[in-house]
């Protein structure tokens, strides 16, 4: 954003920690659409379309503060799960949908996000008898308004439930190829306790053979966790990991990855709600390995952070360093799924802003987020 960038004659020394991050330009790659339904938008929706209000607003004050935008109560994966779901039933017409992504790319935007890959359930949606068109072109059409209004690009990855059956998620990829030309990649998302990658092998095979790029969600801390990334790397042969943070714990696993410049897309807040810690050691460990992780949302209006919070608490809570942050960011530019013509302009942005802030000399590591 124009107001916030920094001056010839800024550095990083002069500007807080916040504001060094609030000024770096962001790419992010593990953001949910569903997951960004802050209650004041819920409430909102559901007024319009004549529907009582999710019960997970029930306890909530209305309206929710600015501060928060949420309020919703879950403690681990599974009862997030059960207060998310049911919330998209507010979600009914095209334009509820586009009023959702247009909601969070103005986030984004804000927050100095130059190009966002944002996940969608449809099988969330079709299942409750809203048509797989309604809400592609939906997302669909606030991605194009926020582009042409905001100049912040987007894509989109479709994601299969995977405590559903494979042949519901083959016949919504059939469903989704009239739409090819909306959607970039393919990725496997929801409860993964007894759902492996394996069993959705030959869905990924036949999304990449339709040209769909393909990502998966392997969770933080799951029963057989190892062996569900070594199925998505080694089988399913993916471009990139969601969360996969527990790789740390196979360094031939790792080294496939950095061999393979496959990268993790990780969400320090939501690891910190849904497990015990927010694994910033071991995202810092990968990074300093030569692994491509990155750092995302993931379901902001649930977890109460945004790219930027998510960045801060990786800073505050580990001892990264300046440079450290930047190449976290870049990153997340080199492993998008844009053209290499786009890849490289951001890229360029990132190497002008870490001249400007922090010239030739290394970073300093931040401690206590100084």
């Amino acid at each position: 954003m124009a107001s916030d960038a920094p001056t010839q004659h800024q550095s990083s020394e002069e500007v807080d920690l916040k504001t060094f991050i609030a000024r770096m330009p962001k790419a992010e790659l593990h953001v949910h659409l569903e997951g960004c339904l802050t209650p004041d938008l819920a409430r909102a929706l559901a007024a319009r379309n004549n529907l009582p209000p999710p019960p997970s607003l029930a306890h909530l004050e209305e309206p929710s503060s600015p501060e928060a935008g949420t309020g919703y109560a879950f403690h681990d994966l599974t009862s997030f799960l059960q207060v998310y779901y049911p919330n998209m039933a507010v979600l009914v017409t095209a334009e509820d949908f586009s009023d959702l992504a247009l909601a969070y790319l103005r986030k984004a935007h804000s927050q100095n996000v130059k190009h966002v890959e944002l996940f969608f359930d449809p099988q969330a949606h079709t299942s409750r008898g809203v048509p797989f068109p309604t809400v592609i072109r939906g997302y669909r059409h606030g991605i194009v308004t926020a582009q042409r209004t905001l100049g912040i690009s987007a894509s989109l990855i479709m994601c299969f439930l995977r405590d559903h059956s494979a042949e519901y998620a083959m016949s919504t990829l059939m469903e989704s190829l009239p739409y090819k030309d909306s959607i970039i990649g393919v990725g496997l998302d929801s409860d993964e306790r007894d759902n492996p990658p394996s069993k959705f092998a030959s869905v990924f095979q036949r999304a990449s053979r339709e040209g769909y790029l393909l990502t998966m969600h392997c969770d933080i801390d799951q029963p057989n966790t190892l062996t569900h990334i070594g199925q998505a790397i080694e089988d399913i042969q993916v471009e990139r990991i969601d969360h996969g943070t527990n790789i740390i714990d196979s360094p031939r696993l790792v080294e496939i990855i950095k061999e393979r410049r496959i990268g993790l897309t990780c969400c320090p807040i939501s690891n910190s709600v849904v497990t015990s810690d927010f694994k910033g050691r071991e995202i810092l460990s990968l990074l300093r390995q030569g692994v491509k992780v990155t750092i995302n949302s993931d379901d902001p209006a649930y977890f109460r952070g945004y790219v930027n919070e998510n960045m801060l608490k990786m800073a505050e809570g580990t001892d990264v360093t300046k440079r450290e942050l930047i190449q976290l960011e870049r990153n997340a530019f080199s492993i998008s799924w844009i053209s290499s013509w786009r890849r490289n302009h951001f890229l360029q942005m990132l190497d002008e802003y870490e001249k400007t802030m922090l010239g030739n000399v290394e970073g300093e590591t931040l401690v206590n987020g100084i």
